[in-house]
């Protein structure tokens, strides 16, 4: 066990800041042109699939009890994202609307890229800072959503995907069976729904009505509008329409993300509409060391549901006894989900001694695969 005053020191922090070279990477593709853009979705899905190869697994847990003051250099790497990517993303939309250097192919190669960095980076820090208690971070997070437009993430996260995850009320939930290409527009539709509908829930307890002021949609809608302005006004249509592509790519990795993270996994029905807690066993876990350097232990997605509060040094890593294991990381596997039967292949007999392991008394999986079991409560 890692304890909290080698976790303190600023050396061990270095690794998970391993994203920030994403930023240098955007300016130098953005400038030299060519063949060289193509280098951001190389080098980030490839090469720390490579360096997984090499270094291994990291199945060391730090003390769960270690405290905030000790994790000082661990928020100053999430702090510090957000006032950065603001200023590459719009910075390089400047760029691109005042250098003739780039074809309209490139350009769209290049914004592919930035949306690989807002996505893949941006919102997995932005899903770190939402989960956090301060209004400053909090207020992060509603930033960096709202560079991708997807500013009802956080709602949807918080109010439905913890409290639902696994069960029929929680779109996120990849079914068994469910390709990626039907799942992402089937969640692109229903959590917006559920991000509302439970924003007006909570008000409604209160005696008020969804048109309240302090419906955070409104602050979502007047923050994704401020980014569509900006990027009008610094790159004119053209730099509307790059940020409106990159902000789906970015999207689109999210709930690549998000598929991978849960297929196939479901909470049991103990009947009346009431389900068994949330435990580990309930997300795809992987201990690929590089990768979740990378993505700062988003991979260790089964302590996250079970521990939503902990910063992501201190998740916890769990054996194969404990929580179903990916046999990649991240980037692997979201490659493969998109070419669905080698998703199946690989997929579907873990699921399947996933509900042999853990529940062997239900025989008939029908209901959970077609997600036709009661609405919880």
């Amino acid at each position: 066990m890692t304890a909290p005053d080698t976790l303190a020191r600023w050396q061990t922090a270095l690794p998970f800041a391993t994203s920030f070279l994403l930023v240098p990477l955007v300016w130098y593709c953005a400038v030299q042109g060519g063949w060289i853009i193509l280098l951001i979705p190389i080098l980030t899905w490839n090469t720390y699939s490579a360096l997984d190869k090499v270094l291994g697994l990291n199945t060391q847990n730090a003390d769960p009890e270690t405290s905030e003051d000790d994790l000082f250099w661990y928020k100053l790497i999430t702090w510090a994202w957000t006032p950065i990517q603001f200023a590459t993303l719009f910075g390089v939309i400047w760029y691109v609307a005042r250098t003739d250097h780039l074809s309209a192919l490139e350009q769209i190669a290049l914004f592919f890229g930035v949306g690989v960095m807002t996505g893949g980076i941006g919102i997995n820090y932005s899903h770190e800072l939402m989960h956090q208690k301060s209004r400053f971070e909090r207020g992060l997070a509603d930033i960096l959503l709202a560079m991708v437009l997807y500013s009802h993430f956080r709602s949807e996260h918080l109010l439905v995907h913890h409290r639902y995850v696994g069960t029929p009320r929680d779109a996120v939930t990849a079914r068994y069976n469910e390709n990626f290409h039907r799942f992402f527009p089937r969640v692109l539709k229903e959590s917006l729904i559920s991000a509302f509908q439970a924003e007006k829930a909570m008000l409604a307890r209160k005696g008020l009505p969804w048109t309240d002021l302090s419906n955070p949609f409104f602050r979502y809608w007047g923050l994704q509008a401020a980014m569509l302005l900006l990027a009008l006004v610094l790159g004119g249509l053209a730099g509307l329409a790059l940020f409106l592509f990159q902000a789906l790519v970015a999207i689109w990795h999210l709930e690549l993300v998000n598929y991978v993270e849960h297929y196939g996994l479901t909470r049991k029905h103990l009947g009346d509409g009431k389900y068994e807690r949330v435990l580990p066993r309930h997300s795809w876990n992987a201990a690929h060391k590089a990768t979740n350097w990378f993505l700062i232990n988003l991979q260790r997605h089964s302590d996250h549901h079970y521990k939503p509060s902990r910063r992501f040094p201190l998740l916890q890593n769990y054996t194969q006894d404990e929580a179903p294991q990916l046999p990649y990381g991240y980037a692997v596997m979201t490659t493969l989900a998109l070419i669905p039967p080698v998703w199946r292949r690989m997929m579907n007999p873990r699921v399947r001694k996933w509900r042999a392991m853990y529940y062997p008394e239900i025989t008939d999986w029908k209901p959970y695969t077609k997600a036709s079991t009661p609405m919880p409560r």
